[in-house]
């Protein structure tokens, strides 16, 4: 399959035998995700799905941070991208484009991604919030440096987290509850003990340990690690995972909606106030 020159969002790359590497490439913004950048990233994940030559995929990232999340400023028309899923109705008013347009992108593509036939191990620094959480999850393994932290702070939002729901089998149910709850981050080595992150690594590691990892797994047969990732997922899949993340977000669509209602945005007005400050480390409350 022949690689798109005219990604501007991701980077395409063949780092070792058997491993391709697609990074994000938006630094200057945190990585933050526009429509152009996931669609491009999904191009990118189906050119390596498609390579028989891959055997594993590495989803990095450019800059200290891994991902900011969602790009809340992204007013790019969803008429200039051809779809992937099943979804339409993406111009419609109120929360019917809305929602059309959150299940293509974020949880749409999130659990495609998850469902990949080849492993997909992430390489994190810094932090992964939210809508960069989600990318992460998506991955089969996690590496991560020492000084990576996890996040999804989106409750200050007024809905219930974000769209791709599996924080209770990532987390746990109570730690998943703490993570929402209260906004915190979890770090690289909270994150390990849970069994979320794989391997924590210092700064100046991170790059090579991870082409490490890949390339051990790609010693392997291809057709072994399909299997293998598929009864893994199909074991997540018979416990509900699916049909527990879509009505989750059945709830972040009510949240959005309510919001619509009541404040005229499908986001409370408050919440980046909320995230800035508890980023900056001030008080709840604080001017």
């Amino acid at each position: 399959m022949a690689e798109h020159r005219s990604w501007t969002r991701v980077r395409y790359e063949s780092p070792a035998p058997g491993v391709a590497r697609v990074t994000l490439a938006r630094p200057d913004v945190r990585n933050a995700q526009d429509k152009r950048l996931l669609y491009e990233l999904n191009q990118a994940l189906d050119q390596a799905t498609q390579d028989d030559s891959v055997a594993v995929i590495v989803l990095a990232a450019d800059g200290p941070h891994f991902s900011a999340g969602h790009d809340l400023h992204d007013d790019e028309e969803m008429s200039r991208f051809e779809p992937v899923g099943c979804w339409g109705g993406f111009a419609q008013p109120g929360a019917e484009g809305l929602v059309s347009m959150e299940e293509e992108l974020f949880l749409g593509l999130c659990w495609r991604w998850r469902n990949l036939c080849k492993p997909t191990v992430a390489q994190v620094q810094g932090k992964a919030i939210a809508g960069g959480l989600m990318l992460v999850w998506a991955c089969d393994l996690i590496v991560a440096e020492e000084g990576a932290s996890f996040s999804d702070p989106v409750v200050a939002f007024g809905v219930n987290g974000h769209e791709y729901f599996v924080h209770a089998w990532e987390l746990g149910a109570r730690r998943a509850k703490k993570l929402l709850f209260t906004g915190d981050a979890i770090g690289a080595q909270e994150a390990y003990e849970l069994g979320m992150v794989g391997w924590i690594v210092p700064g100046d590691r991170l790059e090579a340990r991870t082409l490490e990892v890949a390339r051990s797994i790609a010693e392997r047969p291809g057709f072994g690690l399909k299997l293998a990732k598929q009864a893994v997922n199909q074991s997540l899949d018979a416990q509900g995972q699916w049909e527990a993340v879509q009505a989750a977000y059945s709830l972040h669509a009510l949240g959005h909606a309510n919001n619509m209602v009541r404040y005229g945005s499908p986001l409370h007005p408050d919440g980046a106030g909320m995230i800035r400050r508890q980023s900056a480390g001030a008080p709840e409350g604080a001017p």
